[in-house]
């Protein structure tokens, strides 16, 4: 038997890039139900049905029998049992995978670990869900046997929320703060954070920042400060003005400075910094911060 490879999996074709989405269906129509598929058999395949019926009765009690036997043992009834199965036609020939888009086929293909031609009962479903949820751009999967000869897989891929960066890199992470491996290329919209704690504080910040679409729509990036706030940098990722949020109700003060940006327009004259970490006063900030005051990490 060989090894499965690229060309043995099937990607569906509503995950080809730029394929047309199907048009939803009406709510009667979605709610008529379906006869269940019939397969057009041929008497040689009833034949191999009528096979496993007898091949299954004949494993049920091989296992209860092997109940009394080692291990090693055991497991080589097992796997006579799984052999019979796919001589009787119940072997792995498709794989067909829903809702990739970043992750490497190949990493599919050696999470479920599997042979062409390896009997389709053989296969552990728990195992190979485990397995393909452990792949980093992963965040859950369905596994299934399609009778007599395929597997089909659906993945629901981690969503990138912001860019991180960090030791010069950019990664992409997901609501719950977990790295999405792969290129960043169509994703430099997103916001970019940094500093210690970014990460899994991204989510909280997107929401935080959707609640003002206007200056939301100038943030250029967002520094964590010592995993408790953020500092927002708005027009310019570098030389733009910075907004100091508090550590407390940080969706106050994003409010606040909105009403005042609007009556005021406090950044028209590119003020270094504007802290609203007191509830009850603003400080404008003219020059660029010194050296120490970041390294202070206030």
């Amino acid at each position: 038997m060989r090894r499965m490879n690229d060309s043995d999996i099937v990607i569906t074709p509503e995950d080809r890039p730029g394929a047309p989405r199907p048009a939803p269906r009406s709510a009667p129509e979605a709610r008529r139900r379906r006869p269940p598929p019939r397969l057009p058999l041929t008497p040689v395949q009833k034949g191999a049905g009528i096979a496993l019926a007898a091949v299954v009765v004949v494993g049920l009690l091989a296992a209860t029998w092997t109940n009394r036997l080692p291990h090693r043992l055991a497991q080589g009834v097992v796997d006579g049992v799984f052999a019979l199965t796919a001589v009787a036609g119940f072997r792995i020939e498709d794989i067909a995978v829903t809702g990739r888009s970043r992750t490497p086929v190949e990493q599919v293909v050696a999470a479920l670990g599997v042979h062409h031609g390896d009997p389709i009962f053989g296969l552990d479903i728990a195992l190979a869900k485990q397995r393909l949820e452990a792949i980093p751009s992963v965040r859950a999967a369905a596994v299934e046997r399609r009778l007599p000869t395929a597997i089909h897989i659906v993945l629901a891929e981690r969503q990138p929320v912001a860019l991180w960066q960090s030791q010069g890199r950019f990664v992409l992470v997901d609501k719950e703060g977990r790295q999405i491996p792969g290129a960043v290329d169509g994703y430099e919209a997103l916001p970019l954070v940094v500093g210690e704690g970014a990460p899994g504080a991204a989510a909280g910040l997107r929401a935080l920042l959707a609640g003002e679409p206007e200056l939301e729509a100038r943030v250029k990036a967002a520094i964590r400060v010592g995993d408790r706030r953020w500092d927002i940098r708005l027009d310019h990722p570098e030389s733009g003005t910075t907004i100091k949020l508090p550590e407390d109700d940080a969706a106050s003060a994003w409010h606040r400075f909105a009403e005042l940006e609007r009556r005021h327009q406090l950044t028209a004259k590119n003020p270094a910094a504007i802290d609203l970490r007191q509830p009850d006063r603003l400080w404008l900030q003219a020059g660029r911060a010194p050296a120490a005051a970041e390294r202070r990490g206030d």
